[in-house]
């Protein structure tokens, strides 16, 4: 209605994510009986195939998930550590790692999906997997998004000649292009799929590590062998009355909490919406929680808890209220620089079901198709983790072979009086924290509905003081920011570059949930 998208309920289950196929591969499992565990899995898988630039069995991820039976937030990092043969000493620019073989990190997806339906859901992985399989196998046809994706990419694949022919062949006609009107079939990972759901993943991995070693790889049957999706209390901060959950680090998700945190003693809902003084305080809080972030990264249990007190947050407060421009990095340690390209290539999405269970997901595979390596015979595409990893000499955060992988993504659930009220993650690289903030005031401090607080204009922060703001802004309010020290670049009016948010809202009172999808993306709301 009047150019926006509906607002989408349910008093049953919903589906908030990326791809109309896949919100509807997850509803069709809770209707067949399925819960939210389910349904995820069928949602993750269904991506898989329908944004195979975002999503891969062999990627990563995390969940923060609501469990109605055992009444409390848990979080699952599905984040395998660096392969322990990873030689980073080879390595001084994260450059050197987008692409190839060296540049894959373990797979870490298929083992979380498994570890949900093991821990709570109610259907087989056969099951689950099986709208992915029938969309793999019969195919679909691409989208524009699909076409953008992948032929925005494909001139950087082509580059390496060993892996565009297979890419090619795997995504398109042969081309390496996508036309619209093209259905794209992906057999070989229809097999692969309903062999592991049949018979577990084990021939998967082998094929894995062998085309790794074939290849100049660093991954091995040990570190496979060796990992473990592991469950975990959230970390949690308070914002207005709600009580917001992440997972934990390495998980880098206490960026969004510190500056929710910040901004919890500022009187946002007093101000003129996205006017000067609400997008002056909001960014400045998120500037500052970013550089807490990087100074302190992958932060023990006391450490956190220290970035967290009210002393450090009154501190930044204080930072935000006295009006000096504030220059700092919002990305990884590195002296400012120009912005990283081709950040999407992560999803998120949210499932609610009728016994009350809600779980936000976001898994990545690195970067647009990863490394560009395919498994042979497979149809996956392994990720390009390892290009995330931070490899320069002089920081303080180097990564070590076989430590943990810190990841800049965070899925959060958000309580009121004990209760869950709020799903919400969104894809975007580094820029993930400063997303969720930006919706999460307009959501609580100007009491939008989900699905205008997504469709907002927002804004993404990069190194130094540089701000990329939709130009669905007010232009004098953007010239006056630019007045008070904030480096501003006009984006378009709609950009991936400020993520692609999906989340569900549930009104505690009547138990309605309500989704919430992104257009900056092919998102999409499925009520079950």
């Amino acid at each position: 209605m009047n150019g926006k998208r509906p607002t989408i309920s349910s008093m049953h289950g919903i589906v908030a994510a990326a791809h109309p196929h896949a919100a509807a591969a997850g509803a069709s499992i809770l209707n067949q009986g399925g819960n939210a565990f389910d349904a995820a899995v069928a949602v993750a898988a269904a991506l898989n195939v329908v944004e195979p630039y975002m999503s891969s069995l062999a990627g990563m991820g995390l969940a923060t998930c609501w469990v109605a039976k055992e009444q409390r937030v848990r979080t699952l990092n599905f984040v395998p550590r660096i392969p322990a043969g990873f030689p980073v000493e080879r390595f001084t620019s994260r450059d050197q790692l987008q692409r190839g073989a060296m540049s894959v990190g373990l797979p870490g997806n298929l083992a979380g999906w498994t570890e949900l339906l093991r821990a709570h859901g109610r259907m087989s992985l056969a099951d689950a997997f099986a709208p992915a399989i029938r969309l793999a196998w019969d195919g679909y046809p691409v989208t524009e998004f699909n076409i953008h994706e992948n032929n925005l990419t494909e001139p950087e694949i082509r580059a390496h000649k060993a892996l565009w022919g297979p890419w090619a062949k795997t995504y398109t006609d042969g081309s390496g292009t996508l036309t619209k009107g093209y259905v794209l079939r992906q057999r070989d990972l229809a097999r692969t799929l309903g062999d592991i759901g049949q018979s577990g993943p084990g021939d998967f991995y082998g094929r894995l590590v062998r085309h790794m070693g074939a290849t100049g790889g660093c991954i091995t049957m040990a570190d496979i062998e060796g990992y473990t999706p592991t469950w975990s209390e959230p970390a949690t901060s308070r914002f207005r009355s709600l009580v917001v959950n992440v997972p934990p680090p390495p998980c880098e998700g206490f960026q969004f909490l510190l500056a929710l945190a910040i901004l919890d003693g500022f009187n946002l809902g007093a101000m003129e919406r996205n006017g000067v003084q609400h997008l002056d305080t909001v960014w400045r809080a998120i500037r500052l929680s970013a550089g807490e972030r990087i100074a302190s990264n992958n932060p023990s249990p006391a450490q956190l808890a220290e970035i967290l007190s009210a002393a450090n947050v009154e501190r930044l407060r204080a930072r935000v209220r006295d009006g000096r421009p504030i220059t700092g990095p919002t990305e990884q340690w590195m002296e400012p620089g120009p912005e990283p390209a081709g950040e999407h290539h992560t999803t998120s999405f949210s499932v609610a079901d009728q016994d009350g269970n809600l779980i936000c997901l976001t898994q990545s595979i690195g970067s647009p198709y990863g490394s560009a390596v395919i498994v042979p015979e497979t149809g996956v595409t392994l990720n390009n983790f390892l290009y995330w990893a931070d490899v320069q000499p002089g920081s303080p955060n180097r990564s070590k072979p076989g430590g943990v992988l810190p990841m800049c993504v965070s899925p959060s659930i958000s309580l009121r009086d004990g209760k869950p009220v709020l799903a919400l993650g969104t894809p975007g690289s580094y820029g993930i924290k400063q997303t969720q903030t930006q919706a999460m005031v307009q959501l609580v401090d100007f009491r939008l509905d989900i699905q205008d607080a997504i469709e907002e204009p927002r804004a993404r922060l990069w190194d130094g003081r540089k701000v990329l703001a939709e130009r669905r802004f007010d232009t004098a309010t953007l010239d006056a920011l630019h007045k008070l020290g904030h480096e501003i670049e006009l984006g378009e009016a709609w950009t991936m570059k400020v993520g692609g948010m999906h989340g569900i809202s549930i009104d505690p009172t009547t138990g309605a949930k309500t989704g919430g999808c992104d257009p900056r993306r092919d998102g999409y709301v499925v009520p079950a």
